[in-house]
């Protein structure tokens, strides 16, 4: 009987050690991401993009910086898109960037449409420009339909590890690899209307 009694009580002690073991793991990999601030010299929040980061101007790159980025990331990833336009289930995406170098701080301006895998400059040399909702791997700017402001979203996420990724990602390629090794986010959010004619 004593014998039964102490296997039953020890058995209960390892699947309680199990389940805590578990229950640290599952604490760990469902941390909130850190705050990411991200701040360009010529989109401020809320405010309406200028016309020189559209398609109805020059559809040039705006200049992106971030900060607050935890100590151990290793790469980061861009998501460009507008909420209000949606289909599929999904938002439209106006520009992916993925694996750029951990190091870096921030996207120069007017990055070179004909270049999928950057060449330069050096700190962000490697990174890739991934397939937005026009099928091509390059920028695309606002070009909304009259009649109402749209809401522009850059996304930067800070990652834990140099996923070896391909170029030709979609954006949901991308989140799918990128899953459990966010640890880092921030958005900026900017507008742009097109006025009936």
């Amino acid at each position: 009987m004593r014998l039964a009694t102490t296997f039953c009580a020890a058995l209960i002690l390892s699947v309680a050690a199990a389940a805590g073991s578990t229950f640290a793991k599952a604490t760990v990999d469902e941390q909130t991401p850190a705050t990411l601030t991200v701040t360009s010299p010529t989109i401020k929040a809320n405010e309406t993009i200028p016309v020189d980061h559209t398609a109805d101007g020059k559809n040039e790159s705006p200049a992106l910086s971030w900060s607050g980025a935890p100590a151990n990331t290793r790469q980061f990833a861009l998501v460009y898109d507008d909420p209000d336009v949606v289909f599929g289930g999904q938002t439209f995406v106006h520009w992916l960037v993925y694996k750029v170098p951990g190091t870096a701080k921030g996207l120069p301006a007017n990055l070179p449409i004909d270049q999928v895998t950057l060449t330069g400059p050096a700190d962000i040399a490697g990174s890739i420009q991934g397939l937005s909702g026009f099928k091509r791997a390059l920028y695309r700017g606002p070009a909304p339909p009259p009649g109402k402001p749209h809401h522009y979203t850059w996304t930067v996420y800070a990652l834990d590890a140099e996923l070896p990724l391909s170029e030709g990602l979609t954006r949901n390629q991308l989140m799918e690899a990128m899953k459990g090794h966010i640890i880092g986010q921030g958005s900026l959010v900017a507008i742009y209307e097109r006025k009936p004619k």
